[in-house]
């Protein structure tokens, strides 16, 4: 089963985050046959830090078997597929190494992420940021924007929104597929999924989606995406940004008639579940993980991290 992250196409935001981005930036995409290559430093780079260590391969060179028919899809230029790579191990491999054990990264981290250059558009006027398929595989879309990212304004936010929660929403869904949560968690807001509707007035309006007790507008969709988007946020989001959600959903929205609940009672109910999973199925606090990926990704932007190094040690 595949399972993709969504989110609605903003031409403005992305004129102004990706400005940068030109048919120069095109140089040193790889398209490629997965026998017909020479090991350069980055494969080596990868053998060491992926296949060595947790079984994880790390596709970045196109190949069109792995893509999905659909959409129309470009490869992944080389320089920011190093960048991706870096990020991955960091803010995501080694954070779950540290907080849940390096055994449980090995044993349920997917075993194969697959990089493309150009977001997957769809005739909705949204689009696809990643998708996870059969338990083991994470798609990895827009990679080419990642150095425009990485050098322009609120590196943080628009990391996190366009990658890191990405990646942490598709693992949710692999976590769920290899052992479910409860089924209390769907009746919460259980005749408040729209389906594709999500993208659509009222729905799209954070307005609305809180004080209907939903984090995201995506989070509509269904209650597996829900799920997802709950945790993925939360441990991506500081307290003050979480908190700040938390208080524009305060209030109901009179058209879904919810009695005297809350948007953010909803939220916080349903947050109170997430926790619980989290913790009982896997042993995972997720304030520790929060926490840990917060101070990982200051790491980040703080440039501490160097994300273009390739010395195998």
């Amino acid at each position: 089963m595949k399972k993709s992250i969504v989110y609605i196409l903003s031409l403005t935001l992305l004129a102004s985050v990706f400005a940068s981005c030109s048919e120069d930036d095109l140089n040193g995409t790889s398209v490629i046959t997965a026998d017909s290559y020479t090991k350069n430093e980055f494969d080596k780079w990868l053998e060491q830090n992926f296949i060595n260590g947790y079984n994880i391969e790390f596709k970045y060179r196109y190949e069109e078997i792995e893509s999905d028919y659909n959409y129309y899809t470009v490869p992944a230029k080389l320089s920011a597929s190093i960048q991706m790579a870096h990020l991955l191990k960091y803010l995501c491999v080694e954070t779950y190494d540290e907080v849940a054990g390096i055994t449980f990264t090995r044993n349920y981290f997917p075993k194969e992420f697959f990089l493309i250059g150009e977001w997957e558009y769809r005739n909705n006027g949204t689009y696809i940021l990643g998708t996870a398929e059969g338990g083991k595989k994470i798609l990895l879309a827009g990679i080419n924007y990642l150095p425009s990212v990485l050098t322009g304004s609120d590196v943080a936010e628009n990391l996190n929104y366009y990658y890191v929660k990405t990646i942490h929403h598709e693992f949710v869904h692999i976590l769920n597929q290899t052992r479910n949560y409860s089924t209390d968690f769907q009746v919460v807001t259980g005749n408040g999924y729209v389906a594709d509707s999500w993208s659509e007035e009222p729905y799209s309006d954070s307005k609305v989606y809180l004080k209907r007790g939903f984090i995201s507008a995506y989070a509509q969709m269904e209650h597996k995406e829900d799920f997802a988007e709950m945790l993925s946020i939360y441990i991506t989001t500081t307290a003050e940004q979480w908190e700040a959600l938390l208080e524009e959903a305060e209030g109901i929205y009179d058209a879904d008639k919810q009695g005297t609940t809350t948007g953010r009672q909803l939220i916080e109910a349903k947050l109170d579940i997430v926790r619980a999973y989290m913790f009982n199925v896997w042993s995972i606090n997720i304030d520790d993980l929060r926490k840990t990926i917060q101070r990982r990704q200051a790491d980040v932007v703080a440039g501490k991290v160097n994300l273009t190094d390739l010395t195998v040690k």
